[in-house]
């Protein structure tokens, strides 16, 4: 082998390796699970009966954008989803609970308890 042709070879290599792996990252994560209206908290069937009423909110970054840089809810154009925050009792900020909003107007709804560690799609 030639001097500084193993080089050559490492580097297909990983071209080859990262071509492997690229439609991997392109897919929708896994769908979250369920959880049912009467299942979530009172404050969180409150928070959502405000969303489908279209407010008025209690918190001044309800219904800012939500990015979701996490990637755990299906993958959306950005402005798609928007936050609202479930108050949490006790809590002396806006706490960790939240309902993600998915459409315009919204139609889809996931519920974190966890600030954006997981998430569980609302059912009706």
């Amino acid at each position: 082998m030639r001097r500084g042709s193993w080089w050559c070879s490492a580097i297909v290599a990983l071209l080859v390796g990262a071509a492997a792996v690229a439609p991997t990252l392109a897919r929708e994560p896994p769908a979250p699970p369920p959880v049912h209206v009467g299942e979530l908290p009172a404050e969180a069937r409150q928070t959502l009966a405000l969303i489908k009423r279209g407010g008025p909110f209690p918190y001044r970054k309800d219904g800012t954008v939500f990015a979701n840089r996490e990637r755990l809810l299906p993958l959306r154009p950005r402005g798609y989803y928007r936050e609202y925050t479930v108050p949490t009792p006790g809590a002396r900020d806006r706490g960790a609970r939240r309902i993600v909003a998915g459409g315009d107007p919204p139609h889809e709804f996931y519920y974190t308890d966890d600030h954006y560690q997981s998430f569980r799609r609302i059912l009706e």
